[in-house]
């Protein structure tokens, strides 16, 4: 196995935390997945490369692999489900949290030089102030993640678990776009200009989504249907 492979199988036994079920649950593990391809193509952008920005990929992705490895230790100690994850993985001391377990879990797999680099990387990736690559690369990566389709699945399978379904999801859209949530997101969430753009076009397909779970939770649609019907 390469360094990498070790890496990456150290973070799946470390993210795949015990459920409610008879099943482990990955939800965590398969995030960890689709951060690694968020920022494995983030380093490909022209706005990177045009910028020759140096970046160490081992480090990067490795510490991508660990960055929730915080959130699984806190849920696994306070006996919580992996539905109240995706909302608060950056804070409360997390990041450190998740730098400290990769530190332990590397510790004699690979060079001292490298874990400690990773380690950086995660605690400086829930900083606005950073200027290491690296980190703005996986910050960019983790907040594009909360935004869009995959955004508004995490967040219906938490309103589904606390018994408000459908309904909470809608209230809770409505409060944050009153509150300028995502617009704030927007500004400050996104190093890298063409992450930001495409987290706007992730934003406008989760507003399609909404909006299309308003008309059917309100059956706007068999309201019109039935309307029509009756000027027929």
């Amino acid at each position: 196995m390469s360094e990498l492979d070790i890496v990456k199988d150290l973070a799946r036994q470390t993210l795949i935390v015990p459920s409610t079920t008879s099943e482990p649950d990955s939800s965590l593990w398969y995030r960890g997945l689709r951060l690694v391809r968020n920022v494995e193509h983030i380093c490909g952008l022209p706005e990177l490369l045009m910028a020759g920005l140096q970046i160490d990929r081992f480090c990067l992705i490795s510490a991508t692999y660990f960055s929730d490895a915080g959130l699984a230790r806190y849920l696994e100690e306070n006996n919580r489900s992996v539905d109240s994850a995706f909302s608060n993985g950056n804070g409360n001391g997390l990041l450190e949290v998740s730098a400290e377990l990769a530190t332990k879990k590397l510790a004699g797999v690979i060079e001292k030089s490298k874990i400690e680099k990773i380690s950086s990387i995660i605690t400086e990736s829930g900083s606005h102030l950073t200027q290491r690559t690296e980190a703005m690369i996986l910050s960019d990566a983790r907040n594009l993640d909360d935004i869009g389709a995959i955004g508004i699945l995490n967040e219906y399978r938490r309103f589904v678990i606390g018994g408000k379904g459908v309904g909470g999801v809608l209230q809770n859209w409505k409060k944050k776009i009153d509150y300028g949530y995502w617009q704030m997101r927007l500004k400050e969430g996104f190093r890298f200009e063409q992450v930001r753009k495409l987290a706007e076009h992730r934003l406008a397909a989760a507003e399609y989504i909404i909006n299309q779970l308003r008309v059917e939770t309100k059956a706007l649609d068999v309201e019109e249907l039935s309307a029509d019907s009756v000027l027929v």
